[in-house]
């Protein structure tokens, strides 16, 4: 797909089109081009890390087809416009951001007079990438092979008794535990009046 096919992909999620989901589909197809991908790869050979959600991961998605749902897209949330590219053959991984100050150079490539909103929506489409993004080859925390995991693998938590898939638990003192039960949720219970779907 063209660049502007792209963004009119991104923007029907929308129902309009801003800088963020510009600025999603160039790394998107700037990932892709730099692993060497002419266009969206098949199923698991690569794998986008984004270090947001919202409006800048619908472009990267509209760019390579990549979703959560394929589990060839992740967020880890840092909130930044930042995504990384790991070709899951090689093991490669790639990082790219837009380059500070990119802000304020969209003026010049926008008409006199631009609104900065605008001009930077105009910008981010035309702007050659060497002075848009930063692209770096950087090597994941966490093994890609730990990242993706292997299909079909399931236990259930020794606390809370849930399903955990994707070899997410935690082994600690001969246990088997979930995050939330080994104490690194995202959440905590809280004991309130039963509602309408607890056990008696």
């Amino acid at each position: 797909m063209t660049l502007d096919e792209i963004l009119r992909e991104s923007a029907s999620r929308h129902r309009h089109l801003c800088p963020r989901q510009v600025l999603g589909a160039r790394i998107g197809l700037a990932g892709m081009d730099a692993l060497g991908f002419d266009a969206p790869p098949a199923r698991k050979q690569m794998l986008i890390i984004s270090e947001t959600d919202g409006c800048f991961v619908d472009g990267v998605i509209a760019a390579t087809n990549c979703a959560i749902g394929r589990r060839t897209l992740r967020v880890e949330d840092y909130g930044k416009v930042a995504a990384a590219f790991v070709d899951l053959q090689s093991g490669r991984t790639l990082r790219i951001a837009p380059l500070p100050g990119i802000r304020d150079r969209a003026f010049d490539y926008a008409q006199a007079g631009t609104r900065r909103y605008f001009a930077q929506m105009a910008a981010y489409q035309t702007m050659p990438v060497d002075e848009l993004l930063s692209i770096r080859e950087v090597a994941l925390a966490t093994p890609v092979e730990a990242i993706v995991s292997r299909p079909g693998v399931r236990v259930n938590c020794d606390v809370c008794g849930e399903e955990i898939m994707n070899e997410r638990e935690i082994r600690r003192d001969g246990l088997t535990l979930c995050r939330a039960c080994a104490g690194d949720g995202y959440y905590f219970s809280v004991v309130t009046s039963p509602t309408v779907n607890s056990v008696p």
